[in-house]
This record gives structure tokens, sequence and C-alpha cells, in this order.
């Protein structure tokens, strides 16, 4: 996966959002279910009018169900092709893509841009109400609902003990070759005059289903089920726990990705990729995106 295009091809970010209501997630599947790349790589091939699929990089796979509002991919297109669109492919992937998915923004990407490797931070918002009547029915595709209580106070408290650069194994699904290293830069919860509690998930990258269960542990802690210092205690047992609950999909948005100034893509690029491990740990593991 190189951070520049071939020569006579040229990088081209897409800036795109996504209800994953419909979606078995992002990344395209073996057995042909609907997917997000797969409606855009579509959609791009068709208006394009090539006779070949160019395959999107795209800064975080999601899971089925979860929405994106500022997901952020990269396409290689040949400068012909690049060329004869570039003024009218915004327009032409409006009229081509399912509701569902848009595409908000198409340009040249800069040098040693690279979607995934580039992103010095991914931001989430999962949205939940404790609301004994429910969730609000023009909401229910995007909030979750909680039939208890919940202590915003409690779960800040619980959630500032996770924050900082840990293995977050007790949090992940383990994946093979992949580590379970992440710095988490921010979790808090903030409840809205409608009731709706949002929490701020900040890092410079997620494991599988991190989000969810950061989110399942700390409502255990706002519903009074358990301590505050219960989610700190499991992350440092560095296993997954079978106690941590992983909440539903449909509350999850990733909202924002970060890149660095043009001119630090490249060697971020080069630092995503490398080997990570903890201070004072005898070695660590590849795959850090």
């Amino acid at each position: 996966m190189s951070d520049e295009a071939e020569p006579g091809f040229v990088r081209v970010r897409l800036d795109l959002s996504y209800d994953g209501k419909e979606f078995s997630g992002w990344a395209k599947q073996a057995r042909g279910q609907r997917t997000v790349q797969g409606e855009i790589e579509d959609a791009l091939r068709t208006v394009t009018r090539s006779s070949r699929t160019y395959e999107l990089t795209v800064a975080g796979r999601t899971d089925a169900g979860v929405h994106a509002r500022g997901q952020v991919a990269h396409v290689d297109l040949p400068e012909d092709v690049w060329a004869e669109h570039q003024e009218k492919l915004l327009r032409r992937l409006a009229g081509r893509l399912p509701h569902d998915v848009r595409v908000w923004k198409v340009e040249e990407a800069p040098a040693g841009f690279n979607a995934r490797f580039s992103a010095v931070w991914r931001r989430y918002a999962y949205r939940v109400t404790d609301n004994p009547g429910g969730v609000d029915p023009l909401l229910r595709g995007h909030v979750l609902w909680h039939d208890w209580a919940l202590d915003v106070e409690a779960m800040n408290a619980a959630a500032a003990q996770l924050v900082g650069e840990h293995d977050f194994a007790a949090y992940c699904r383990k994946r093979e070759g992949a580590t379970t290293i992440r710095t988490l830069q921010q979790l808090s919860w903030e409840r809205d005059a409608s009731g709706v509690l949002t929490a701020t998930v900040r890092a410079d990258a997620f494991c599988h289903n991190m989000v969810r269960s950061l989110v399942g542990a700390l409502l255990f802690v706002g519903d009074g089920h358990r301590p505050v210092d219960w989610p700190a205690k499991v992350l440092a047992a560095g296993v997954r726990d079978s106690a941590v609950h992983v909440v539903r999909p449909h509350g999850l948005t990733l909202e924002e990705v970060g890149y660095p100034a043009d001119e630090l893509l490249a060697a971020r690029s080069r630092e995503a990729r490398n080997k990570r491990s903890l201070p004072g740990s005898a070695g660590g593991c590849g795959g850090c995106g």
C-alpha cells in the first residue's frame, strides 16, 4: 500500500458519509453482501466508464451497522481518467450512488497522502438515551436506548482512567498479527438538553470492537452495576472479559479523521506502519492501522 500513486496515476481524496444500517460494514465481502466500499467502487467505475475497478483505501473500516459523517478514503485513478472526469465527478457520483452514502468532496491528494496510514486520529461518537420512554422515533437508527438511569459524572470518572497509551486487548477482538496497543486521546461523556448522552472517543487508531466495548463497560458504571474503577481494572488485566458488553453498532458514528500538515503526511504514514510496543515491553506487533 504505497504512499504515492504509481506513475501515470493520480491519488484522489474522497470525503464521505453514510448511514450504516443497510450495509455489511465498509469492506467488500467475499459473499457479495452490500458494503460501502462496494457501492462507491461500482459508482466510480460506472461514472468514469472504466472497464476496471479502482480500489479504495479508507481511514477506518467500520463494522456492519456503524455510521460515518466524516469518513476519508483515497483512490488512484489513471491521469487521463482524472483529467476527463474531475470537474463533474462529484455531481455524477451523487446521481449514481444510493441515498444512504454520499461523497462530499473529491480532490487531488497532496504528496505522501494515505487515507489510512497518514491519519493521526479518528474521532467517534456513541449516542445513548436513558429516557424511560425510549428513543425519539426520528433518532432510533442512531441512538441506543439504555433502560437504566445513567450517572454521567461516574462515567467520566471511569473514562478518565482509560485515557493514554495502553494495550487495549481487554476491549478488542484480537486479530492475528495485529497489535492492540493504542493511544486513547479522549474519552468523555456529555448529556445534551434533550437527554441524549454522547460519548466522544478519539484515538490514533482503534482495534476491532474497541469503541463499542469501552462504551459497554462505561454504561455498566453509569447505571451502578459496576464501580468506577472497574473499567481500569479490566484494562489492566489485559484479556477479554466476558462481563464487558459490546453495545449495538447503530449508536456509533465515525465523526472525523485528523491528518497532519501536508509536509508531514509521508512521515506520519511511515511511523504508523512501524511495529509498536509499550515502554518497557519486549516486543511489538505489526498492523497498527
